[in-house]
């Protein structure tokens, strides 16, 4: 079942982002002493808090049949009628399950009914198989950044809708 989360859900949330961008982490080495913004290491609950709260971010969870948190994503409002896509995860036990795709249209719909009429991405750009599956959802890739404080570069997508 899909869901908007409430207060009450953030710190599940938390802990499905961090293990879920950990997985990552840990493939490519990222740590604390290298990468302390990364997702995996970064978010919080008052992070989550104040994206929902102050900057009004839909936030969906992907919710087993018991109603535990297993994917989540956000949904930040742009101007000139896009959005960025925040955090879509599924913790790792529950991949290859078409939980992540599920999020992704999801979001697609949602943005659609709010009139975007693009949807942003950031991804680690050397993880090129993310980058492929976002390619086979329809995003294409528009273009890279490299950050001082990031040991690897990002990389930037985009879906009309």
């Amino acid at each position: 079942m899909i869901k908007e989360i409430e207060e009450k859900d953030i710190p599940e949330c938390v802990q499905v982002i961090r293990n879920s961008f950990i997985t990552v982490a840990n493939e490519f080495g990222f740590s604390t002493d290298n990468a302390p913004r990364f997702t995996a290491f970064a978010i919080s609950a008052d992070r989550l808090n104040y994206q929902l709260e102050i900057e009004h971010r839909i936030m969906i969870a992907f919710c087993l049949d018991s109603g535990k948190i297993v994917g989540y994503y956000s949904l930040l409002w742009q101007d000139n009628h896009q959005c960025e896509l925040n955090n879509l995860c599924v913790l790792p036990e529950y991949r290859h399950e078409g939980i992540g795709a599920a999020l992704l249209h999801d979001a697609f719909d949602r943005a659609k009914k709010e009139r975007c009429k693009k949807i942003n991405i950031g991804i680690v750009e050397e993880n090129q198989v993310l980058r492929k599956w976002y390619e086979n959802q329809g995003f294409h890739h528009i273009g890279t950044k490299k950050f001082d404080f990031f040991p690897f570069t990002c990389g930037y997508m985009e879906k009309d809708l």
